[in-house]
């Protein structure tokens, strides 16, 4: 009777013994080879990964820290609040005290930062380290000047870089779900392509440098007019009699419910208070679209309204609450003093 396989991890020069023994019959044989394979492989590949710096360590930034050292990546992370062992370890990244190690420590730099003040001290401060080889990735919305003003800077420093903007929030980079609108040359967007696919399941790499990001403010417009038009169909319809929940029922089953709209629902009906992205940071990027539509001459109404309609929400006290929160209002016909509960 042939004895039955041993349960060992087959190295590939075992295999030749391994099919003499059992005359390549034995399926656990087998499968423990191509495990070995499979794990020799995956080492490899994350032996083969570039190290990545992410600087600024927000929910957007957080969110990047995860998924990129879920996946095998070597994540460095800074922030000017600074990083404790408790949140380093919680995130499985390492800390870095000053730009200076973030730097050294990289060879892709993220920058994922509120406003262009912020991106345009960040890229000032790295491009005074020595960036040779480095890829600089830039993914705030901000305006396509930002990056293209420190380009000059970052070559001299040796560095190259890209404008990479996100389209959705925290949840989605950590399953790997957003939108990202990649603007630079090709080689370097085939260097970041493998970090990008990690994040994002709908990549475009739209062209050169800043077009990543004025891509995204288009997308941004589209959805802020959507909310507006929300806002202003529940304003005339209860005016004219009908209740904010029958306009949002009507709503939910025609060809207007974007999957926006459906997912954020229960915010609008006050089921529950999610933050998908917070009612500043739309205030934030509506006056960014706003500049660069009055730098290029290009009237933006629809915008306009929104962006009013978002900042005198956020004065009311809402800033920190789902951008939906201001649709909820009018559903409610909220105005201050009154307060949603």
């Amino acid at each position: 009777m042939m004895a039955a396989p041993r349960k060992i991890l087959l190295r590939p020069r075992a295999l030749p013994r391994c099919r003499k023994l059992c005359g390549n019959q034995s399926p656990e044989c087998a499968g423990a080879y191509w495990r070995y394979v499979f794990q020799k492989n995956r080492r490899r590949e994350c032996m083969q990964k570039e190290s990545i710096g992410i600087i600024g360590l927000g929910r957007m930034g957080k969110a990047m820290a995860e998924r990129l050292s879920s996946e095998g990546f070597i994540v460095t992370g800074w922030t000017r609040r600074g990083i404790g062992a408790d949140e380093a370890s919680s995130l499985n990244i390492r800390a870095a005290a000053t730009i200076t190690e973030l730097a050294a420590a990289s060879d892709i730099i993220i920058t994922s930062l509120m406003d262009d003040a912020s991106v345009s001290q960040m890229l000032t401060a790295l491009c005074n380290e020595p960036l040779e080889k480095r890829l600089i990735v830039e993914t705030s919305t901000v305006s396509p000047e930002t990056l293209r003003g420190h380009m000059a800077a970052i070559a001299a420093s040796g560095a190259s870089a890209l404008d990479a903007p996100i389209s959705g929030g925290p949840s989605q980079v950590r399953a790997g779900a957003i939108g990202m609108y990649i603007g630079g040359t090709d080689a370097d967007y085939q260097r970041f392509r493998p970090v990008a696919e990690v994040l994002s399941n709908r990549i475009v790499h739209v062209g050169p440098l800043g077009h990543g990001v004025a891509a995204k403010l288009v997308n941004n417009m589209m959805l802020m007019g959507f909310w507006q038009t929300l806002k202003e169909a529940l304003t005339l319809g209860r005016t004219v009699g009908l209740s904010g929940e029958t306009i949002l029922s009507i709503l939910e089953g025609s060809p207007a419910a974007t999957p926006s709209f459906k997912a954020r629902l229960p915010v609008i009906r006050g089921e529950n208070k999610a933050v998908g992205f917070a009612m500043s940071g739309v205030v934030k990027d509506a006056r960014v679209i706003v500049t660069l539509a009055e730098q290029v001459g290009v009237p933006i109404p629809a915008i306009t309204a929104s962006l009013a309609s978002f900042a005198e929400a956020e004065g009311w006290g809402y800033g920190d609450a789902d951008l939906a929160t201001m649709v909820r209002l009018v559903a409610e016909d909220i105005t201050p003093p009154g307060r949603l509960t």
